[in-house]
């Protein structure tokens, strides 16, 4: 059983869960890659691996004690609150922002991606051959996907049910976004548009293409969080390294002077644009540009500060981790 988290704890998970769901505004960064660079990752996925089948069976059984003790409650309902929090508020100002300032937002994260790799991979214990293969094949995936065209349409219920699982795969892995490995897989419009779109018009027709991957995605969520747990816990410093390689490679995503290549999905009122890949620029020499180095730059300072306060580095977060 977890110690009774105190009131300044309560409120650092509250606000990385404000972190996390104003990153899944963005494109590119994702609530997967918050949660590494703010040190909750482990935890995280430790969470989601203990809300398992004997702890539905508490939950159902009106066993509540039980059930809290079993699993992180306290954490993941708390940060889950932030999440939700940020996605009806702070996410409508990033939204804003991303519309009519996007060099300058895309700066301030990519300063404060860019910091916080150096901070989280110290917290390999010891960069031997094996972590620095892990963190060039992670640096190499991230990037390799960034560069991936996008496949042709496929209904087929196999599938759908892998679409699901690499997607809930993609969306807990860092660096990598959910929504742009089904544009990859050439079924966003079919799964994020014309099914979402039918089901809202409670069409149930629809349930032939959502179920499938309904189930891809909880088999991807069980599935990688008992296997990402197995992998910390026996080779922490090769997960810590591929992980942080593919945070490192979500950078080509994040440079700010870049050119959306944007796709149409949809029609009528389910119309629906998407960005499918850029065409990346150098920056030029203009007010906006130092600006947003500015920008960049205190978004680095940002990072060196929250260390500086012990906030983001501390291991207590994974101290308190339920077994």
């Amino acid at each position: 059983m977890s110690p009774k988290p105190s009131f300044p704890s309560l409120i650092a998970w509250f606000l990385k869960g404000v972190a996390m769901g104003a990153a899944n505004v963005i494109p590119g960064v994702s609530g997967g890659t918050v949660a590494f660079i703010t040190g909750i990752y482990e935890r995280l996925i430790n969470g989601i691996k203990s809300l398992n089948f004997t702890a539905a069976k508490l939950l159902f059984t009106g066993k509540i004690k039980e059930f809290v003790s079993a699993t992180d409650f306290t954490f993941l309902a708390v940060l889950g609150v932030g999440v939700i929090a940020s996605i009806l508020s702070l996410a409508r100002v990033f939204k804003y922002l991303f519309a009519h300032h996007p060099v300058h937002l895309w700066a301030f994260f990519f300063g404060l991606i860019l910091a916080s790799i150096w901070y989280v991979g110290v917290k390999v214990k010891r960069w031997g051959p094996v972590p620095v293969l892990a963190f060039a094949l992670g640096t190499a995936t991230a990037v390799g996907i960034a560069l991936m065209k996008p496949a042709s349409q496929n209904d087929g219920t196999v599938y759908l049910m892998l679409c699901g699982v690499v997607a809930m795969a993609s969306m807990i892995m860092p660096g990598i976004s959910g929504s742009f490995v089904l544009l990859l897989m050439g079924n966003y419009q079919l799964i994020m548009i014309d099914s979402v779109a039918q089901l809202s018009a409670l069409d149930f027709s629809a349930l032939r293409i959502l179920a499938p991957v309904g189930i891809g995605a909880i088999i991807g969520l069980a599935s990688l969080s008992h296997f990402l747990s197995w992998v910390f816990r026996r080779h922490h410093d090769f997960a810590v390294a591929l992980l942080t390689g593919f945070v490192a490679g979500s950078l080509l995503v994040i440079w700010p002077w870049k050119r959306e290549i944007v796709q149409t999905f949809g029609s009528g009122e389910a119309l629906k644009t998407k960005v499918v890949g850029y065409e990346w620029l150098a920056p030029s020499a203009s007010t906006e540009t130092y600006i947003a180095f500015g920008i960049m730059i205190a978004g680095m300072l940002l990072v060196w500060i929250m260390e500086r306060l012990g906030g983001v580095s501390k291991p207590a977060d994974a101290a308190s981790e339920p077994v």
